[in-house]
């Protein structure tokens, strides 16, 4: 409770009667009065000002950010992977945000066969659905499943080779050659290079090919170049573009051919658009910093076709990971030739000129596929934001026998209709579903059997999701006016006061019961199964030799999760970083900083701290968890110390508006998000880490309220 002081005013009367006996002269009386005190002034009323994101950065991730550039500095890979693993340690020490779940780990009905688009952990290769193998009959029942999987990991060791379209072929089942699956939220832009979001690459990433891709035994494979080689010094990597190979309109006229200049002529367009790709090779490509930020010419950036078949990439130094960042998007070729043609310029500052001129700028627009060319699989054909996505297979495609489907549907859904959702599924409209029980999935395919014959377990993901705690709100309503915030300018104030607390946001984040949260939507028995504790997979990489840091032995093998348990351990955080366990939850330990927080903020704020959390009531999914999310905070820290204001955004648009598609820190509407995520875009731990780099390097700062 906020000290109150009270202030006694004391007025002191002296009276004094003299009586002068014998005298003539009347006696006189004396009365002395303290001056009356001042009025006490009202306090001034709170006005929220939003501070400066980088004194709140500094303050609390300034050491983080320090940890990530000595790992910059290793000697070697392992060292750098035992500084990383210090330097996550700190981000989950700081509290500014908490890892919540990864994908599936859900019950499953599914008529795909396991293992058919590429695998692997990072980049966008997991979307590139073009070898997709699906029934066009049943579901898969597990002991097919099972089989599929067994030839799978014979083939990965060169024992055996996966043919999963012969094998359900032997077991009765016809090959479907078309995929429909749902979207809630549509792409934005058809500029592979303008952005990283998954509502866009998703589709994008389907009708575009890189120089390499990924295999679903996990290889790395030639794409749209044929080979590459690698200079002595690990320098320069020549990459022998693959002749032949086209761009295509959206009605499959061929409009030019793919060349190493279009390679290059992408690696500008990314860096000049600066829509959040550009920090991933700061530091890797020589000269980007430079171009980015000291008025660089492009002639000095090392990415440059030496002639039309041959694309040079020169590196600042050697980096072991180099050749896994190129499935992702920021090294997405364009057609130059059409770039221009639809108003398309090159450099910074001109960029951002002839962009702005709707009229004159025309190229890759969501509202027109054929603002577009592609050298992808596909073709895209339709694309309509609320009703309709879809992808048709390219004719001119260079390696056509790795295409198995001939159309990919994404048709518009909002979780509004889950029995609709689950009928269509049955009658093989979708392909399958997961299972929950907020969604009603669950107990349907339990009465109806499908459960029972096909259920299955979906195999977790690298990708994280998390909640962040907005540490600078700058936004508490949408430009609509959805969303609106219930707080007065006094409790904006002191939610902000506490936010630059450490104590105040363990005390929030160890309050969260995830498992419960998280039990809403899966139901108890699968409640912990793809819940995850630290920002990056626990099995993201391994330590290639055994190496010393501050006087510690880490030995060969060890897992990078390990790694990271070790410092959490020193920190004292009491997490568990394991997947599938509620490490955060310790409810006594959020009460204990609870109470040390409140002895730190001393008078500086009115209890209860209020927390905006915005949900979209539409989806029943997402309304249980946001009840669930103030079940658990005000259940343990007390609705007297914390409350939740549950804010409801009745569409879809304004629940992704307030948190995932917010532009920067300052736009998002909330004080707790847990809407976003994070997939690796390449083989190292910094893909993940410096996502909360300062200065606007981090793309992920801004679901903390930052840059």
């Amino acid at each position: 409770m906020k000290k109150l002081t009270v202030i006694m005013l004391i007025l002191a009367v002296a009276l004094t009667s003299v009586f002068a006996q014998g005298s003539s002269e009347p006696a006189t009386t004396t009365q002395t009065t303290a001056p009356a005190a001042a009025p006490v002034a009202a306090p001034a009323p709170k006005t929220y000002v939003r501070a400066e994101d980088e004194d709140v950065f500094n303050a609390i991730l300034g050491e983080y950010e320090e940890l990530l550039n000595k790992a910059a500095d290793a000697q070697n890979i392992s060292e750098k992977f035992v500084i990383y693993a210090q330097a996550e340690a700190a981000l989950l020490d700081s509290a500014v945000m908490i890892p919540t779940t990864t994908q599936n780990g859900a019950y499953t009905i599914s008529r795909v066969a396991p293992r058919t688009v590429p695998y692997v952990q990072w980049g966008n290769d997991d979307d590139r659905w073009k070898g997709m193998v699906i029934s066009a009959d049943t579901f898969l029942t597990p002991a097919e499943r099972d089989e599929l999987l067994s030839v799978w990991a014979q083939a990965v060791k060169g024992e055996a080779v996966y043919d999963p379209a012969a094998i359900l072929a032997k077991n009765g089942h016809a090959i479907a050659k078309d995929y429909r699956t749902t979207f809630s939220t549509a792409p934005v832009t058809l500029d592979t290079l303008n952005t990283s979001s998954q509502a866009d690459t998703e589709i994008l990433v389907n009708v575009t090919d890189n120089l390499v891709q990924y295999n679903n035994l996990g290889q790395m494979i030639p794409a749209c170049a044929e080979s590459w080689s690698v200079s002595d010094d690990g320098l320069t990597y020549t990459f022998n573009i693959r002749k032949g190979a086209t761009w295509s309109t959206s009605e499959g006229a061929v409009y030019a051919e793919v060349t190493a200049k279009d390679f290059e002529a992408g690696f500008h367009h990314m860096l000049d658009t600066q829509a959040g790709l550009e920090w991933l090779v700061e530091g890797i490509v020589t000269g980007v910093s430079e171009y980015l930020y000291d008025g660089g010419k492009w002639d000095a950036v090392g990415y440059k076709a030496v002639d039309k078949y041959t694309l040079q990439v020169t590196l600042c130094q050697p980096t072991s990971y180099f050749m896994t960042m190129l499935t992702y998007s920021c090294f997405a070729p364009i057609c130059e030739s059409f770039y221009v043609a639809h108003g398309g310029v090159f450099g910074i500052e001109e960029y951002a000129a002839a962009s702005a001129d709707v009229n004159t700028f025309t190229y890759g627009k969501a509202t027109d596929v054929s603002s577009q060319v592609y050298n992808g699989a596909f073709l895209l054909q339709q694309l309509n934001d609320a009703s309709i996505i879809k992808i048709v297979r390219n004719p001119n495609y260079y390696a056509p026998e790795t295409v198995v489907l001939d159309s990919i549907t994404w048709v518009y859904d909002n979780g509004e209709n889950m029995a609709q959702y689950y009928k269509d599924v049955c009658d093989g409209i979708y392909a399958g579903s997961g299972l929950t029980e907020a969604s009603g999935t669950l107990a349907w395919a339990k009465a109806d059997g499908n459960f029972d014959k096909y259920h299955y377990i979906s195999e977790t993901t690298s990708t994280t999701y998390f909640g962040g705690l907005n540490l600078n709100r700058g936004t508490f309503a949408l430009a609509s006016g959805a969303a609106a915030t219930p707080k007065t300018e006094a409790q904006k104030v002191d939610t902000n006061t506490a936010m630059q607390n450490k104590n105040f946001r363990k005390a929030v984040q160890y309050a969260f019961d995830k498992e419960m949260q998280n039990a809403v939507s899966r139901g108890a028995d699968l409640a912990l199964t793809n819940l995850r504790n630290m920002y990056t997979h626990p099995e993201f990489v391994q330590l290639e030799e055994d190496v010393t840091v501050d006087g510690h032995k880490f030995v060969a093998g060890t897992l990078y999760g390990e790694l990271v348990q070790y410092y959490c351990d020193q920190l004292g955080t009491g997490i568990t970083v394991a997947d599938g366990c509620n490490g955060w939850y310790q409810p006594e330990a959020a009460k204990q900083y609870l109470a040390k927080a409140k002895a730190e903020l001393g008078n500086t704020v009115e209890w209860p701290i209020c927390i905006d959390v915005v949900y979209y009531s539409a989806s029943a999914t997402n309304t249980a968890q946001a009840q669930a999310y103030k079940q658990s905070i005000e259940g343990v820290l007390g609705a007297e110390n914390v409350t939740v204001n549950l804010i409801e955004t009745t569409t879809s648009a304004d629940y992704y508006a307030a948190g995932y598609r917010a532009s920067n820190g300052e736009a998002g509407d909330f004080d707790m998000f847990y809407g976003s995520g994070w997939g690796p875009d390449f083989g190292d731990p910094c893909t993940y880490l410096d996502t909360f780099r300062g200065y606007g390097a981090g793309y992920m700062t801004k679901v903390i309220g930052l840059f």
